[in-house]
């Protein structure tokens, strides 16, 4: 057995590609990933394997001898995990994977994808927000709901919908009473960082713990809803945007027909291969509320009208 077949195959792949290239910049360019992640596996691989693979400082990139039998190895051992994967392929159906950021809800699509495509798997796959581009660069998606944005190069993506943003609040906050607000009735309020969707269950903790509040997209508030919190509508800014976005290179017929689904084709439209049934197009998500907000006082000062006592 090589000392080298407890490297995983993607590491291999990727140690290939610059070995081939002799050059990071292009290595990392073809593989869709960054120099700087190309680079750090390398050496994760040179320090498993305690040798140098690449001669330190040498211009242009040179293989050790080390490197040169690794890449060897390397062909071998991919050329015999392609062969073993194409052998399953052929005995098993193709299964579509569709990853899908929180807030996206994806059962409207499965159900259409099962009754269309009942041969066709389709594995649905939960990703964190920070993790979309990974999963489809690295082939663990074939495509992916996003939300955007994200590096397009080498990209397709088709824009769905769009999310309006909500703050979230402690049920017996101002803000409360109002349907609408506006990022100047915040202005004295604590606002919590939410940049990574991903860690906002830990921010609707701090949030319903009196620590501020919160702007999120409307799904991701309807997402952690809780009781003892509130969401309003924020109109003045900026909205998200959900997208399914897969690699250019990798647009199969089952790519096509997913997209299909997802945009509400019937299956014999002229751009579907093999449709049978048509169905509507999805919906865009409700907004949070539109009954237009006091103008003029500040909110502190826009108190909810006390209720009449019944004579």
């Amino acid at each position: 057995m090589s000392r080298f077949s407890s490297i995983d195959v993607q590491r291999l792949r990727w140690f290939a590609a610059v070995a081939e290239e002799l050059h990071f910049a292009r290595a990392a360019k073809a593989l869709h990933i960054s120099r700087q992640k190309l680079s750090h596996t390398v050496i994760e691989l040179e320090t498993e394997l305690g040798t140098k693979l690449f001669v330190p400082g040498a211009q242009p990139t040179q293989l050790t001898d080390a490197g040169r039998e690794l890449l060897r190895e390397a062909r071998d051992l991919i050329a015999r995990t392609e062969n073993e994967a194409g052998t399953a392929a052929d005995t098993a159906p193709a299964t579509l994977r569709v990853g899908f950021v929180p807030g996206v809800t994806v059962t409207k699509w499965e159900r259409i994808w099962g009754r269309r495509f009942p041969d066709t798997p389709l594995d649905l796959v939960p990703v964190t927000q920070a993790e979309q581009e990974p999963a489809l660069r690295e082939g663990r998606v074939d495509m992916c709901f996003v939300r955007l944005p994200i590096d397009r190069d080498g990209m397709n993506a088709i824009p769905l919908y769009r999310e309006l943003p909500v703050v979230v609040v402690p049920k017996d906050h101002a803000i409360a009473a109002f349907d609408e607000v506006a990022m100047a009735d915040l202005a004295d309020e604590r606002l919590q960082d939410t940049a990574d969707i991903d860690t906002v269950a830990a921010t609707i903790e701090l949030v319903a713990a009196g620590v501020g509040v919160a702007i999120v997209p409307h799904s991701i508030a309807r997402l952690h809803h809780r009781r003892d919190l509130v969401y309003r509508t924020v109109t003045d800014t900026d909205d998200t945007e959900i997208a399914l976005a897969w690699p250019a290179a990798r647009t199969t017929g089952s790519v096509e027909e997913f997209i299909g689904v997802v945009r509400g084709r019937s299956e014999n439209s002229s751009r579907s291969p093999t449709g049978k049934v048509t169905e509507p197009a999805p919906r865009k998500p409700d907004s949070a509320g539109k009954r237009p907000r006091p103008a003029g006082k500040p909110i502190a000062a826009r108190k909810k009208p006390a209720r009449g006592r019944k004579r």
